[in-house]
């Protein structure tokens, strides 16, 4: 595959709720191993953006591609897309009633038919890297959110992702524990994964991100390197909302 296929495209897309016309002509693509980060006020559309990469929220028009292929809309082929674009939520969405290591087990020997050993083996391995491995044997009740968090990112890590989505993966985490989550999140940057990233870490986005993509009301109004949009941005919506969280 040429390297010039974009990892994730949206190409004129747009999304209704109702009246309210909630994504505007979205033209976007991420390339393999560019870590992206939509900045925007709340109610911009970044969280409905990122759930339409994997299908999570239809599209009224426009298309999606994932390396160059329209997204699947339904059945099996949307199944095995979306078991190739890791999702991370606000909330961490580990099934209750089974272990931290069933958990990360599941979708490896449902969907990608691991054999049990092979697949705990590899969860293991990948509770080790987020720091957890010493919880596997609890249920996600037993664990703080940073935990639960990282061990939702391990369960995405486990199905081999072509890229991962973040949607606001720390809002719902007490202050102490957002930077165990975001040390994770540079760390897999780090090894090259290509990731969409919805945040208010502005620090994330700064240090990590190649590319802000910054959005308000249903537009992406301006996109640059993290030193350009932080540094000197070029409109006045971008601007105002860096002063008010400058503000803070």
């Amino acid at each position: 595959m040429s390297a010039e296929i974009p990892v994730i495209e949206l190409r004129n897309v747009d999304k209704h709720y109702g009246p309210l016309h909630v994504l505007q002509h979205i033209n976007l693509s991420v390339g393999k191993g560019e870590v992206l980060v939509l900045i925007g006020p709340s109610g911009s559309g970044k969280s409905t953006l990122c759930r339409t990469i994997n299908r999570l929220e239809t599209i009224d028009s426009g298309e999606i591609l994932i390396e160059g292929q329209p997204l699947p809309q339904e059945g099996k082929e949307l199944a095995q897309m979306r078991a190739e674009i890791g999702m991370v939520f606000q909330s961490f969405n580990l099934f209750a009633h089974k272990t931290i290591l069933d958990n990360v087990t599941l979708g490896p020997r449902e969907v990608l038919k691991m054999p049990k050993d092979a697949a705990e083996k590899e969860a293991m391995e990948l509770l080790t890297r987020v720091g957890v491995d010493a919880q596997a044997h609890k249920v996600p009740a037993q664990l703080s959110g940073g935990q639960q968090q990282r061990v939702a990112i391990a369960r995405s890590l486990a199905m081999h992702p072509k890229a991962m989505l973040f949607d606001e993966p720390t809002s719902a985490l007490d202050p102490e524990m957002i930077n165990e989550v975001l040390d994770v999140m540079v760390e897999l940057a780090r090894e090259g994964m290509t990731m969409v990233v919805v945040t208010h870490e502005m620090n994330f986005a700064r240090r990590v991100s190649n590319r802000v993509v910054f959005m308000a009301d249903g537009q992406i109004v301006e996109e640059g390197t993290p030193s350009e949009f932080f540094d000197n941005p070029q409109t006045a919506r971008a601007k105002e909302f860096l002063d008010s969280i400058r503000g803070h």
